[in-house]
């Protein structure tokens, strides 16, 4: 009989796959099932639940919650008692909201740097400066200038989205082969054209690795920006469920978190891919 021969592909998932087994089984041998925050007496939770609570809740009970909460995700029980589903719902629309809008503005900047060499040397110390200081440093002049959480909120992702996409734009126009360029002054081609028919799509997977760096810390920082502001999201979640001593709860929502970013990249690596060539 012929060995079956088994694809890369398939010996990484099978790989994966055992991994994933063998370190539930661990973490679930090695940890006492607890109680949840919900089960426990008032006298446990003055007392310290005989310690219980402090102990990490194993997979089992984990994926116990996990099924529950997504059966019925978008229950809504008033404003501290949301179904994951419309805290995700909440957290995309501000990370996506902040991040168009520093697409719309870094974009365009990102190739009036690259064309023009007197524009970056303009611009370059404004960047260096701005760049490096954190997003959430922004949150306090944020609630204090725009008075309104969600905006404040969905500002700090602008401005830790903008610097990604900026910086590989400009170097993604930089570094277009000139023959491109000399090519599109060959057939007349004007400053606006050259650049929508020849440098856009030139430098568009280096526009693309920039802008799929930016969701990534977009979504890692609107999970801390809700801690700080509160209201509803999936940072709010992590942060009030900790406070009710429920980690479980938390435990999912980590898993869900990393889930969801998960995917976004994966749909980034997905539009990346469509616009790669091959010179």
């Amino acid at each position: 009989m012929n060995a079956i021969t088994l694809s890369d592909n398939t010996k990484a998932l099978v790989l994966s796959i055992c991994l994933l087994v063998a370190f539930l089984g661990v973490w679930e041998l090695s940890t006492p099932a607890v109680k949840s925050a919900g089960e426990l007496t008032e006298y446990e939770l003055l007392t310290g639940g005989g310690g219980q609570q402090a102990r990490v809740p194993p997979p089992s009970q984990v994926i116990e919650k996990a099924v529950s909460e997504l059966s019925r995700p978008f229950y809504d029980n008033g404003p501290n008692d949301k179904g994951i589903g419309i805290q995700l719902a909440y957290s995309l629309y501000r990370v996506l909201t902040g991040y168009f809008l520093a697409a719309l503005i870094a974009i365009p900047i990102g190739f009036l740097i690259g064309m023009s060499p007197i524009a970056y040397k303009a611009l370059d110390p404004f960047i260096q400066v701005l760049r490096p200081i954190s997003p959430l440093a922004w949150m306090p002049l944020a609630l204090f200038v725009i008075k309104d959480s969600q905006a404040s909120a969905i500002f700090v992702i602008f401005i830790c989205s903008i610097w990604p996409m900026l910086i590989n734009t400009a170097f993604g126009v930089a570094n277009v082969r000139k023959d491109f360029v000399n090519v599109a002054k060959t057939h007349e081609l004007g400053p606006l054209k050259t650049a929508l028919l020849v440098i856009l799509p030139a430098a568009a997977p280096t526009i693309l690795t920039g802008m799929r760096i930016s969701i990534g810390i977009a979504w890692l920082v609107i999970v801390a920006a809700e801690m700080l502001v509160g209201g509803t999201g999936i940072g709010y979640y992590v942060w009030n469920e900790w406070n009710n001593l429920d980690l479980t709860s938390v435990i999912f929502s980590i898993l869900m978190i990393g889930v969801v970013g998960m995917l976004l990249d994966t749909a980034f690596a997905s539009v990346q891919r469509a616009v790669q060539y091959q010179e």
